[in-house]
């Protein structure tokens, strides 16, 4: 069964997180996803610590299956030739480069675009490709830093707290991808390629939704609030009498009067403090310190079970492995097995994206350095064996 994005070539130049994590969406949904490496160097995170399944970092893993790899050095003369062939048979070239190199290179879009004026030239930056802060050098955690999220993430009163995983790469990824999804598109109705610019910053900015819309219209500057909510009590983390914790989302008006009823408090519902979303907003502390009395008198577990049961959105707090474990996790195949040839066989998690083409399917293992670089000249140049190996004596690949 085909994939959706099946004959769909994507040049990929990139590396580290955001810009594989991004490619990574696009190799999961089929497209033939050509990882370029710096010959002999490869991405740095291949060695990334501390977990390795042999000599391949498992960093490295969780963001390049199912892609092929080459080396390719574009800085050498016989290098970009073999790369601007390749372009005239890709459709998009994608990197995560600086503001400037790829004009260094040779490889914008500007001069790829005579060479495939089909070709989509999509880069993830720290901020841009415009602006005054452009040039500046950006990572995860300065762009969680600098696009407000973080400023209103954990309790109150505390210090600023990181997201657990990096979201300001993350994000950037996934709107690169969303990005190329949209250019292919339109190509197919005009026929020719254009660029696409995704800054991290501008994808936290995005991120932060209602938030950033709190203040654009009511000068409402976000401060944290634990697991709680800004619009609405209540909702949020809470620990039971076995020192467990469950999370529940109760904010509207039915949902709230089922929780009463599971609680075994349905005298709460005439309570003049809680008696509809309005009140219980504005009396926030006296609603929690409510809830919370309750839920100390038994297990999390029978707690769950008995809110479930009234069909109020509830659930345990589970640990990265009870939630790879969970059979619901398992029923929609999110862990699935792939084997490597050198590696063996491995488990690793599966794209949520879930339609033709994508159930049951079984990832490739992520490429060794240059492993794919002959099948891959072979195939797209027809080079012979006496042109790769004068490429190879050369280094350009």
């Amino acid at each position: 069964m085909d994939k959706p994005l099946e004959g769909v070539r994507i040049l990929d130049l990139s590396a580290l997180l955001a810009g594989p994590y991004g490619s990574m969406v696009l190799a999961d949904l089929g497209a033939d996803v050509i990882k370029i490496e710096v010959p002999g160097r490869g991405d740095l995170v291949r060695t990334m610590p501390p977990h390795y399944v042999g000599e391949t970092s498992a960093y490295f893993i969780a963001l390049n299956r199912n892609k092929r790899g080459i080396f390719l050095n574009l800085k050498d003369e016989e290098g970009y030739r073999v790369f601007c062939e390749m372009v005239k048979r890709s459709d998009v070239v994608y990197d995560n480069y600086r503001p400037g190199v790829l004009e260094r290179l040779g490889a914008d879009y500007e001069t790829l675009k005579v060479v495939n004026p089909r070709i989509i030239s999509a880069s993830v930056t720290g901020y841009g490709l415009t602006g005054p802060q452009k040039d500046k050098p950006a990572l995860d955690l300065i762009i969680q830093g600098r696009g407000g999220i973080m400023s209103f993430t954990g309790e109150p009163g505390r210090p600023p707290v990181r997201l657990g995983v990096p979201m300001g790469d993350m994000g950037g990824g996934m709107f690169a991808a969303h990005g190329i999804l949209a250019a292919l598109y339109k190509r197919e109705r005009t026929g020719v390629g254009q660029k696409v610019d995704v800054s991290l910053l501008d994808s936290q900015l995005y991120l932060a939704s209602y938030r950033a819309q709190y203040y654009l219209t009511a000068g409402d500057v976000a401060e944290p609030m634990g697991t709680g909510h800004a619009s609405a009590v209540p909702i949020g983390a809470y620990q039971c009498g076995d020192g467990k914790w469950l999370v529940l989302d109760a904010i509207l008006d039915h949902f709230f009067e089922s929780l009463c009823d599971a609680l075994g408090q349905p005298e709460w519902k005439d309570d003049p403090r809680m008696k509809d979303r309005p009140t219980r907003l504005e009396n926030r502390e006296y609603v929690d310190a409510k809830l919370s009395e309750v839920y100390k008198t038994n297990t999390a577990a029978h707690w769950i079970e008995r809110i479930e049961a009234h069909g109020v959105p509830c659930g345990p707090i589970q640990s990265i492995d009870e939630a790879l474990n969970d059979p619901q996790t398992r029923s929609r195949e999110m862990v699935v097995e792939m084997t490597h040839p050198d590696l063996g066989d491995m488990n690793t998690f599966n794209t949520p994206i879930k339609m033709e083409g994508t159930w049951g399917s079984t990832p490739s293992p992520p490429p060794l350095m240059g492993e794919h670089t002959v099948e891959v000249l072979k195939e797209m140049l027809h080079l012979s064996d006496e042109e790769i190996e004068r490429l190879k004596a050369r280094k350009a690949i």
